[in-house]
């Protein structure tokens, strides 16, 4: 069973990271012969069902359109002049005046296997006033949506996958838990054996750096979200003479292992949902999800165990589950605009009727209306389960549950089972957590939130201190949500785009509320 909460997008519509090539820094560039690769920009076609479907980019407020383009890219690093693979690009050109105009400005949304060509367009509106010094660029990293995909089951199979039970109370379900994974892990090394080995974060990491070339810069700008931090973080290691103004938003701890990473997330949900529960009883208007912070915590655990025992309808012919509940539960807490909807969920669950938590809960999975699936859960395994070297075994979950369900009585179970997911796969992971030292970097802002569930705000002063000393500058936002800047919170945005447009570093330690 995957751990969807690990999905780190930028908002419901849209991994440890390890050196799995030389180890230590490079100072010059990568690519050879394919830096000097001629992109072919044009419109952009509508995505893909592997990017998650939908319309093509609508044209941009101050006029002309999105572009798109593919890079060639090595397929295997180790062999940079062997067979390559396509690289799906998007780009809004920069608004300004081209005299001031700074570079690209790269940008990772994190997941990992979330689609950058689809998800930049989808919130361009909130980075309009970095457009006015820079082209506002994503991608599919290697192994996602238009990028060579990773490919594992088909439609059917994964809403037969995703109604699995993931918190196991018996034998017989903890088994039927385990070849289920497997049946899962096995389809993607038969229908992507070729691609597995290559989509390592060092590998994207190494990807960013020709791009760099290929469109022109001397030096990556670049705004990593969630995973998209890690990422950063290794690109800096890899490369950290080439790092220009960079920015961490809803930070990974690149100090943790997997078994880490998910306990800290048990206990970032369990944060988040009891403030959620205290939002929702101190308003003046009555919630209508229970009469203390603790009501709403004991209904919803109730309503959790009694889906354990008989699902409701939830999207005809689908049952909302308990694992399917608990999945739409965590992807409402991704932002405090969703809260709302996740009391609304919980008020219809109560009632028998399960069909908003199971449209979170799809959201979540990259399930869009029409019943197809993107790749990201696809993606996000391959990818987590070629970065990271531990292996769990159900007995040692097993050990570990009351560890877990200390963290959070809500999630904990989830979490833990979670670990099994790459116990069975294909490719051998590379290391237990990544490398991100980078000294003689640039400064990167490093922003951390409070009340970020996915990415907890620990996270971010790690983040730093790996990074090393005179690199690394945090930023704390009080917050709610995954992330800080799409928060709309003028002091974090202000000191982003301070940092981004004119070079202005804030004084570390800062703190928005």
């Amino acid at each position: 069973m995957p751990n969807p909460f690990r999905i780190r997008v930028a908002a419901l519509t849209a991994a440890l990271v390890l050196v799995s090539l030389p180890t230590g820094c490079s100072d010059g560039s990568t690519g050879g012969d394919l830096a000097a690769q001629k992109l072919d920009w044009k419109s952009c076609p509508a995505p893909d069902e592997a990017e998650g479907g939908g319309d093509a980019p609508s044209p941009l407020p101050s006029g002309g359109t999105w572009q798109c383009a593919t890079m060639k890219a090595p397929l295997d690093w180790s062999k940079p002049k062997g067979a390559t693979i396509g690289l799906a690009l998007i780009r809004a050109k920069a608004s300004g005046d081209p005299s001031k105009r700074i570079g690209s400005l790269i940008f990772n949304f994190g997941g990992p296997g979330g689609s950058g060509v689809t998800t930049l367009p989808a919130f361009g509106s909130d980075y309009a006033a970095l457009r006015t010094r820079y082209d506002l660029v994503s991608f599919d990293p290697r192994g996602v949506g238009r990028s060579d995909p990773v490919e594992c089951e088909n439609d059917a199979q994964l809403d037969n996958y995703f109604q699995q039970d993931a918190t196991p109370d018996t034998s017989a379900e903890r088994t039927q838990l385990i070849n289920r994974t497997k049946q899962f892990n096995s389809a993607c090394e038969k229908n992507s054996k070729a691609i597995l080995p290559h989509v390592r974060t060092t590998d994207a990491a190494r990807d960013m750096d020709l791009m760099r070339q290929v469109l022109g810069d001397t030096k990556m700008h670049y705004f990593g979200i969630s995973y998209g931090t890690e990422l950063g973080g290794v690109y800096a290691h890899l490369f950290p003479k080439n790092v220009g103004r960079a920015v961490f938003d809803g930070v990974v701890d690149p100090t943790q292992d997997p078994e880490q990473s998910s306990l800290g997330q048990a206990k970032g949900f369990q944060l988040a949902l009891d403030n959620f529960a205290e939002d929702c009883t101190s308003k003046t208007t009555e919630c209508p999800i229970g009469d203390t912070p603790q009501d709403v915590k004991d209904r919803i655990a109730k309503l959790l165990a009694d889906l354990d025992r008989k699902p409701i309808p939830g999207i005809l012919p689908r049952q909302l589950t308990q694992s399917a509940a608990t999945n739409g539960i965590a992807q409402s807490l991704y932002s405090k605009d969703f809260w709302e909807y996740l009391a609304e969920g919980l008020e219809e669950a109560y009632d028998g009727d399960g069909k908003i938590l199971m449209l979170l809960s799809d959201s979540m999975n990259g399930r869009s209306e029409n019943g197809e699936y993107s790749n990201i859960t696809a993606a996000n395994i391959a990818i987590n389960c070629a970065d990271e070297k531990p292996r769990y075994t159900a007995d040692y979950v097993q050990q570990k549950l009351p560890e877990f369900r200390a963290a959070s009585p809500l999630f904990g179970d989830y979490l833990a089972w979670s670990m099994v997911s790459c116990t069975d796969w294909a490719v051998p992971g590379a290391a237990d957590h990544p490398d991100v030292s980078a000294p003689g970097a640039a400064p990167i802002l490093v922003v951390g939130n409070t009340g970020d569930p996915a990415t907890p705000y620990e996270g971010a002063k790690k983040m730093v201190d790996a990074l090393g000393t005179g690199v690394g500058v945090e930023l704390t936002y009080k917050g709610q949500g995954h992330g800080a800047y799409d928060s709309k919170n003028k002091c974090v945005q202000g000191a982003v785009n301070g940092y981004l447009l004119e070079g202005t570093v804030p004084r570390a330690g800062t703190v928005c509320t």
